[in-house]
């Protein structure tokens, strides 16, 4: 009598299971259309309720526990391999899908992220070159003389600062060239 009941037990469960083994009897029909993955997932599962369907069966026909637990875990060990396999899958497809998409973004190294971007370096080459051209100009003041030549000693902040904003200006440009040609070969 246990076994009957049992077996009615895993008969519904097999049945309510519909929701999981449809849509992964589709993707086993859609063949192609399905990366690997998805298809060895879909026989996982399809595996999985085919043996509780089959425990049912042997549950119900009275067939042995010992019979009925062989063909369990067997059911359990093949349900187990595929899902492992199809994660597996999933891991290689999901790599190669990353890798083809990073071919794609033009001008994006694939070491970006131990790199310094560029706003920063601008503005450390700004900020440099306002502090030489503060010193500058606090030189130049502490030892003008009243000559009239102070004038001429003015243009040389002026200078500091024209310089400094000219590399700042000028390194993202040369950055992006870098970066397009590849890195930097020694010469033989």
């Amino acid at each position: 009598m246990a076994q009957r009941v049992l077996s009615l037990g895993a008969a519904l469960v097999t049945a309510a299971g519909c929701v999981w083994y449809l849509p992964a009897f589709a993707d086993l029909r859609a063949r192609a259309d399905r990366p690997y993955s998805r298809r060895s997932a879909a026989a996982a599962c399809l595996t999985g309720w085919t043996t509780l369907a089959v425990v049912a069966v042997l549950l119900f026909s009275g067939v042995p526990w010992q019979a009925t637990g062989v063909t369990a875990a067997a059911g359990a060990t093949v349900t187990a391999a595929l899902r492992i396999r199809a994660a597996v899958q999933h891991r290689q497809e999901a790599q190669e899908t990353a890798q083809r998409w990073a071919a794609l973004v033009p001008g994006r190294p694939q070491h970006s992220r131990s790199r310094v971007p560029s706003r920063y370096v601008v503005a450390a080459l700004l900020g440099c070159g306002l502090v030489a051209a503060t010193v500058t100009a606090a030189v130049v003041l502490s030892s003008a003389s009243e000559g009239g030549h102070g004038w001429v000693l003015a243009v040389a902040p002026t200078t500091a600062v024209g310089l400094a904003l000219a590399v700042a200006i000028t390194y993202p440009g040369t950055v992006r060239r870098r970066i397009k040609n590849g890195p930097a070969r020694p010469r033989q």
